[in-house]
Parts: structure tokens; C-alpha cells; sequence
């Protein structure tokens, strides 16, 4: 609209709840809108229009019944929001035309009426907005500019403020954006913190345009959404949001708590700081992918590691046409330039995109690949948290705590050049220890005493990688010759020869390992040996599942038991630290011990002197019973997408009424001392545990969705 147009259309809404300084920050509904024409030329006013407006919700505070004076039963009747804002635009169409004019000015005495009462309601209603409900004046910033001597706006009337400025020119029309423009963010760039937000409480799907969808009548800086996300390289429910200036920022603090779908968003302040750690970038490469204006960004995940550009558009189809053929496609690598399985995928329009997300779990190769939204900010962090990590990571110093048992030998075998073991690729995600005995048929019986080693991922899940540990390099060699690409569960596995310093490296961390700290397995796998090796018994007593998410650092194995019963069982001992977890940078990985010991074997961990000779005085069920060691028996659960600040006090809150004590909390953190967003949590016994998993799954966790599972 012209700022300098003769006709203003003077206009006021009221909510259901609050009205006045804090409209539209309860979320409540529009029940009132009314207009004015003033016509500054003929210096007349027009007829009042005041139509009440039927929310979905027949319900009104006290506050708002004595401040508008309405009723529900003034309200019952009357029309819905759509119907009401056509009558407003035939009527201000109406009259201005019947003034002989072609535009107006529509003016409002608090910018909330239009940036927090009704874009966000017609956003969440699906309705489209009349033009002139993007272009507006705010009055009273305007007398402000004005009058400035004039005293405080806040006691003076509408109608004595237009007087005040009846000849005065708007020097500045307030403007809603259409809609939210992408792009990408220089860690050089000055970002302002009284701009930006931090939002939680996600759903892991939400798009940019979802959260600027949540966000409308707020301007957002261009590319100022930035999705946050965790170790493993996943959305962590959690976005920072950047806007044009501070006045737009405290705006998007009233909206704490308001509903994205069924799940309300919470909203706090954030730092510049913090935008720029996750939206910031250097990189020419995603600058230039990302140089297309207005394009939609779509995420590939699982992707084939030798999946070709022709490959990808192949399996998007002509119905999925990418922006410039390859050009539209950019393959995330690591430092050394192999694929991540990851990709972004640059569509012109939505009709394209959608049509690529019905693609989502299909097949390419012999993978399903994931689809999902993604945002500017997005590829620039994805880039930054593989360009930025070593090849290989390395362990920092040993924690400050005395650990005991690392008075007996390291698990793992020392470093050496020695080509004596072999590596497995390409193994079924289900392959157990017996299913790796079975493939390597009669070379079983060279297998080093605890030599056979399976790698899990970041996610705590089979990688198809594993290590066995042979009695001689010819053992190794011959393994080598005889196995490769030989079959297991229809898929054919390589088999490679390598040296203990190689295998040292990939189960510390290595190449499997490029985000940190991953956080041990909710349960890593027991198996007993396989009928094969029945003359070596396993003694009925079992470990419990606590004492298995130790750091391998923390335990050794102990040598093979005979079969006559000793009186002087040693028992596992671990130190009930928590923060044991901390500053171990490397890759869990869960040691399957070849026969003739399993790792459910009681004493297959070495405990210190102490506590082993306190133990041999006693009977070996007596010191099975009564060892106060051993962890408590229970059911686990674990819990994940905590937030980062989370206590042992939180978790005993959220459960509360499920008989928790303290000390049955175990927060996991990460290589920095901070929480790694994942807990374990050992309830009294499995029914209860599992009610708890039943009842809770589904209640929020101080406003962020958590996922929990029973660990059976």
C-alpha cells in the first residue's frame, strides 16, 4: 500500500484471551475484528464495522469477557474467520471505491492484532489473507516519529493519535513476508544476538518453511532457520531461528509453548554465537550448490557408497526432474573424499519435491534410502561435521579416577605390523557369533582364545564390519584365500587379510568412528558358545546387563575357566561412576570372545585383588548372592533425545510414581562432559519397567519428545 494515500482503513482484533500488550500470546482464537475508513482528504470518518468472528473453541477468559464485554452467546451465531475477513474486503473495496480511490492505507494502534493474532491463525486455518494484511501502519510509532514530546502513546486514543499525525506522511510501512527465503550464512557475518532463538520441542520432520510456517507475521532473516542436530548426524528436535531485528525476536519469545501440530514448541533465547556455530560456513562447494534461488532442498540418506550422480537421478525419475542434472546433486564426503552415504538434492518447485519424497525407503541397490525436507543450514552443518573431523580419531588422556581393574592386561591386543588377522565386510546386520563360526567352517579351529571382534556403528547397531584375530599370518592368509566372497545369508562377505595395528585402529575409533563419542549400545550381544564347542561349560551364574556397557578400556578377559568348579570365583567389578563415560573418544565396539569362554560367563572379568579375595572366602553361590559389587537385578530401559542440561533429577521427576531410587539413573555424556542426550534407567522389575514404557512413551520431557526403549 502507498504511504502517502488520502484513505486509511483504521483496524482492531480481539482474542478470546489475552487482549492488549499480550494478544495473541496464549494461542487463543480471533472473536472480534472492527474497521474505520478516514478519509484525510475530505477529513471525514467512515461507518464503524464491528463483526464478532466464531472461533473453533466456544470458550472466553474472564479477562476477555471484561475487557470486550462479549459473551459466548455474542458469538454462537456468528460467522467464521474466512467468511468474516471477505466481508472486510468487499466492504473496504466498497467504500473506497465509492471515494473515487484505488488504494489505502490500512493503519492499527499495536502491530499484534496483524503479526500475532491473525497471520499465525490463518496460517494454521489454511487461509490466504488479503494482500493488504502484509502492508501496514503501526500509529502509534508513527506519533512516536511525530510527536515525540507528546508523552506516553499508551494513554492516548486511537482516535487522538490520528488527529495528532492527520498531516503526517508515514515515513515507515511495516511489511509481512510472503514467505521464508533460504540461503546460506558466512562465519564471518556479523549476527546480532538480541535476533535469535533457539526452538525445541520439534517434530524430527519439520522443514525450514514449517518452522517459518510457525513463526508467521515475524519476519525471519534470510536463511535464518537453522536445524540443530545430534552426534550421529540426525535432527535433535531443536532449531535456531534468526529475525530481521530485536522487535521480531521478542515477538517469537510470546510464542512459548504455542502448538506446532499436536506438540507445543518451547522458545528461548539463543546467541549469535550460537547461530553461527551451526549455520555458518566456509565452503565455496556449498556455496555454489546452494547460489540457485529458491529451490527446494531435499536429503538423501543411505545412499550406496559407490551410488553414481546417474544412479541418483535414475532412481528420482523424470517425474522428479533435478535442478541442472548433476549440478543439483551434491555428495556429502569425508576428508579423504569417500561417500557418507549422504546427499542434497536441488528441486525447482514443490510439485518436484514432493514427488521425490514418495521415493522415501524405496530401493536403490540394494539399500532403502531415506527422503526427507531439508534446509541451507542444514547442508552447511552437515558439511562442517564431516570436513571437520580427523581421519582417524585418537583417545585423549585416561580419566583422573582410579579405575582398578586396568591392573590386569588391556583387552585388546597390543599394536603390531603382524599380518595375523583377518577383516570380514559386507556381513548381514542379524550375522551372530554362530553364523561367523559357520562361514569360516574348519578354519575355527585357528582362532585366537577372545579373537573374534564385531563393529557396531555410531547407532549401537551391527556396522556388517568384523575383526578375527588368527593364530599365525599363514592362518590368516589361508582364511583370506578360502573365504573371500564366499556366502553368508545370501550375501556374499570379503574377507581380507590385515595386522593387529589395522584392526586396533577401526575398533578405537578409526574410520568407523567420524562423529566422536558414540554412546555404548542399549544392549551389546551375549552369546554363548555354539553347540560345536560343548566340552567347554559355562557356569550357570550370569553378568548383569549394567556390566556390560562398561568401556572395553575398563575390563579384560581372564583365561579360559576348566571345567571343575573353583571356590574362588572372581565376580566383575565396576566402579558405579557415571562420568566413567566421559573423555573416551572412540568407537564401542561389542567383542564377541570365540571359544572356549563366553562373555556371559561369570569371571570373565578380572575385578581388583580386593574384592576378588573378599569373594574367594566364600561359597561360589554364596559370593554370587551376597557380593555387594555386582549391580543391582532390574529391568533397563533406555532413554533418548534428552536435552543436553538434563539431570538425574529430571529423569526421577518424569518418572515419578515408578519406585526409582537415585542411583538407578546413569546419564551417558559425552567426549566434552556433556550429556550425550541418552540414559539408562533400571527399574525394580520388568513389569514395571514396561509400563513405564507404555505409559510415558508419549509424554513430552520438559517440552522435547523423548523415545524410549525396553531393553529385553
Amino acid at each position: 500500500m502507498a504511504s502517502h494515500s488520502d484513505t486509511l482503513v483504521v483496524f482492531f482484533g480481539a482474542t478470546a484471551g489475552e487482549n492488549g500488550g499480550k494478544l495473541g500470546s496464549d494461542e487463543r482464537e480471533i472473536i472480534l475484528l472492527v474497521w474505520q475508513i478516514v478519509d484525510l482528504h475530505e477529513k471525514k470518518v467512515g461507518k464503524l464495522h464491528k463483526c464478532f468472528v466464531k472461533p473453533d473453541t466456544l470458550e472466553l477468559t474472564d479477562q476477555c469477557k471484561e475487557e470486550t464485554g462479549l459473551t459466548v452467546d455474542d458469538i454462537v451465531k456468528a460467522e467464521p474467520l474466512d467468511k468474516v475477513l471477505q466481508q472486510f474486503q468487499q466492504s473496504v473495496s466498497s467504500e473506497v471505491k465509492c471515494l473515487g480511490r484505488t488504494t489505502y492505507t490500512l493503519c492499527v494502534d499495536s502491530p499484534l492484532v496483524i503479526r500475532q493474532a491473525l497471520h499465525p491463525e490463518a496460517s494454521k486455518k489454511n487461509l490466504v489473507l488479503p494482500e493488504c494484511f502484509f502492508s501496514f501502519v503501526d500509529v502509534r510509532k508513527e506519533f512516536h516519529k511525530c510527536c515525540p514530546n507528546a508523552g506516553p502513546a499508551q494513554k492516548l486514543t486511537l482516535t487522538s493519535m490520528l488527529e495528532c499525525i492527520l498531516y503526517h506522511k508515514f515515513s515507515c510501512v511495516e511489511t509481512v513476508n510472503y514467505k521464508f527465503d533460504s540461503g546460506t550464512c558466512s562465519k564471518t557475518e556479523p549476527v546480532d544476538s538480541e535476533t535469535v532463538i533457539r526452538a525445541r520441542g520439534l517434530p524430527w520432520q519439520s522443514s525450514d518453511q514449517d518452522i517459518a510456517r510457525f513463526f508467521k507475521g515475524l519476519n525471519i532473516a534470510k536463511g535464518g532457520v537453522a536445524l540443530c542436530l545430534n552426534a550421529q548426524g540426525r535432527r535433535n528436535g531443536e532449531a535456531l531461528v534468526r529475525f530481521i531485528n530485536s522487535e521480531h525476536r521478542d515477538l517469537a519469545l510470546e510464542r512459548h509453548k504455542h502448538h506446532m501440530g499436536s506438540r507445543y514448541i518451547e522458545v528461548y533465547k539463543a546467541t549469535g554465537e550460537e547461530f553461527l556455530k551451526i549455520a555458518g560456513g566456509t565452503s565455496n562447494e556449498v556455496a555454489q550448490f546452494l547460489s540457485k534461488e529458491n529451490q527446494v532442498i531435499i536429503r538423501m540418506r543411505g545412499l550406496p557408497f559407490t551410488a553414481t550422480p546417474q544412479e541418483v537421478l535414475a532412481f528420482l525419475g523424470p517425474e522428479s526432474p533435478v535442478t541442472d542434472g548433476t549440478e543439483g546433486l551434491l555428495f556429502v564426503k569425508y576428508p579423504d573424499g569417500r561417500p557418507t552415504g549422504d546427499a542434497f538434492v536441488l528441486f525447482s518447485c514443490e510439485e518436484y519435491a514432493q514427488n521425490a519424497l514418495k521415493k522415501h525407503k524405496q530401493i536403490l541397490g540394494k539399500r532403502y534410502i531415506e527422503l526427507f525436507r531439508s534446509t541451507a543450514a542444514e547442508v552447511q552443518q552437515v558439511l562442517n561435521r564431516y570436513m571437520s573431523t580427523p581421519l582417524i580419531s585418537t583417545l585423549p588422556p585416561s580419566p583422573i579416577v582410579p579405575v582398578p581393574v586396568l591392573t590386569t592386561p588391556p583387552f585388546l591386543p597390543a599394536a603390531s605390523s603382524t599380518r595375523d588377522c583377518v577383516r570380514l565386510r559386507g556381513l548381514p546386520y542379524t550375522a551372530g557369533i554362530e553364523d561367523i563360526l559357520e562361514f569360516m567352517g574348519e578354519h575355527t579351529v585357528d582362532i585366537k582364545p577372545h579373537g573374534v571382534h564385531m563393529v557396531l556403528n555410531q547407532q549401537g547397531r551391527p556396522s556388517g564390519d568384523a575383526f578375527i584375530q588368527m593364530k599365525s599370518p599363514d592362518k590368516a592368509f589361508m582364511v583370506a584365500q578360502k573365504c573371500h566372497k564366499k556366502t553368508m545369508k545370501d550375501r556374499y562377505v570379503e574377507v581380507f587379510q590385515c595386522s593387529t595395528e589395522e584392526m586396533s585402529i577401526v575398533l578405537m575409533g578409526g574410520t568407523l568412528n567420524r562423529s566422536g563419542l558414540s554412546p555404548p549400545p542399549c544392549k551389546l550381544p551375549c552369546l554363548s558358545p555354539p553347540t560345536a564347542y560343548a566340552a567347554f561349560p559355562t557356569p550357570p551364574a550370569i553378568l548383569s546387563e549394567a556390566a556390560l556397557y562398561q568401556p572395553p578400556l575398563l575390563a579384560a578377559p581372564r583365561p579360559p575357566q576348566t571345567t571343575t568348579h573353583s571356590p574362588a570365583h572372581t565376580l566383575a567389578y565396576y566402579p558405579p561412576q557415571p562420568h566413567l563415560y566421559m573423555n573416551m573418544n572412540m568407537n564401542y565396539t561389542a567383542y564377541y570372545p570365540s571359544p572356549p569362554v563366553s562373555p556371559s560367563t561369570v569371571g570373565y572379568f578380572a575385578a581388583p585383588p580386593a574384592v576378588a579375595a573378599a569373594v574367594a572366602a566364600q561359597p561360589h553361590h554364596a559370593a554370587a548372592a551376597a557380593s555387594p559389587v555386582l549391580p543391582q537385578p532390574g529391568a533397563l530401559v533406555r532413554m533418548q533425545g534428552l536435552p543436553y542440561n538434563t539431570g538425574v533429577k529430571d529423569i526421577l521427576s518424569f518418572f515419578q510414581g515408578y519406585q526409582l531410587q537415585p542411583d538407578a539413573v546413569l546419564i551417558l555424556y559425552n567426549f566434552s562432559g556433556q550429556c550425550s542426550g541418552e540414559a539408562l534407567i533400571t527399574f525394580p522389575s520388568e513389569e514395571i519397567a514396561r509400563r513405564a514404557v507404555a505409559e510415558r512413551s508419549n509424554h513430552p520431557f520438559y517440552g522435547q519428545q523423548v523415545h524410549l526403549a525396553f531393553c529385553n
